[in-house]
Formats: structure tokens, sequence, C-alpha cells
């Protein structure tokens, strides 16, 4: 007869030890989706300042170490949908928005214009993880206290863009 608590212990183990790869491969994507965001944000921002293409911008950020980190598709979908949609996105914003376009700092367009990216074509991403990231850019990146525009403006984006989302997350 057949110990089966030995096989159930043996698979146990096995499926324990192969626990923190799964995790760490886990831990790895979500890093390299962030560092794609961050990368994005840098190109929307070098975008905004020089009005270079994308190709242009593209080419310049392959070069870099930061590049090399990050999720390579991901980034290239944010950067390029923000840039071919900016009138329709930036037009988004200003829905939500207590000011212009036009008077916001560049770091705040950016980082706007990826997370309304993701709201509205990145479904599968959840809201709150657009607005995390967002914030998390803007602390990085932006003035002291422009975190707090960001996280007000994108979740009042949220209520309406992901409004069975949110409100399911309520629940």
């Amino acid at each position: 007869m057949i110990d089966l608590s030995a096989v159930a212990v043996a698979e146990g183990s096995e499926a324990a030890s192969t626990e923190p790869k799964k995790r760490k491969s886990r831990v790895s994507a979500v890093r390299a989706r962030s560092q794609a965001r961050r990368c994005a944000l840098q190109a929307l921002y070098q975008w905004q300042l020089t009005e270079q293409s994308f190709s242009e911008i593209l080419a310049q950020f392959i070069e870099r170490d930061e590049y090399k980190t990050a999720e390579a598709v991901y980034f290239h979908k944010l950067l390029n949908g923000a840039i071919e949609q900016h009138q329709a996105l930036s037009a988004k914003v200003a829905e939500f928005a207590d000011r212009p376009w036009e008077q916001m700092d560049p770091i705040e367009r950016a980082v706007l214009l990826i997370g309304m990216y993701e709201f509205i074509h990145c479904l599968d991403v959840p809201y709150r993880v657009v607005v995390n990231e967002a914030v998390e850019l803007t602390k990085q990146f932006g003035a002291t206290d422009g975190y707090k525009y960001i996280n007000a403006l994108l979740d009042r984006a949220a209520r309406e863009i992901r409004a069975g989302e949110k409100q399911y997350s309520r629940n």
C-alpha cells in the first residue's frame, strides 16, 4: 500500500518551492510595467518640449538603461497611444479638471495622458492601479503637492470612465 500522506507532503513541498518563482516573475512583470510607465512619462515630457515624432523619441529611448528593464510592448502602446490620441485624451482630462490643459505642468499633463489612455484603452489594468501608478510617478517627478491633484482628478474620472469597476470594487 502507498503512503498517500508522503505523496501529499512531497507535492506540497514542490508547490511551495515553485510559489516563490511564480511570485518573483509576477513581481518582475509588475516592475517592468511600472518602468514602462516611467519611461512613457519621460518620453511624453520630452515630446511636449521638443515635438519630436514617436519614432524619434523611441529611437532615443531604446538606448537608455531604463528602457531595458521596462515592458517594451507596453511602453510602445502607452507612448504611441498618448501621442496619437493626445487631443482626445486632453479633452477628456478637461472634463474633470479645474484648470485649462495649457496651465498644467508638463509632468502633470504627461501623467494624465498616460492615466486617461489606460482608463480608456487598457481595461485589463484595474483603475486603482492606474491611479496609484500615476500618483507615484507624480510624487517622483512632479511638483511637491502635484500628486494630490492627479489623485483627485483621476479618481473623478474613474467614477465615470470605469463606473462599473469602481462601483463593483466598493461592494
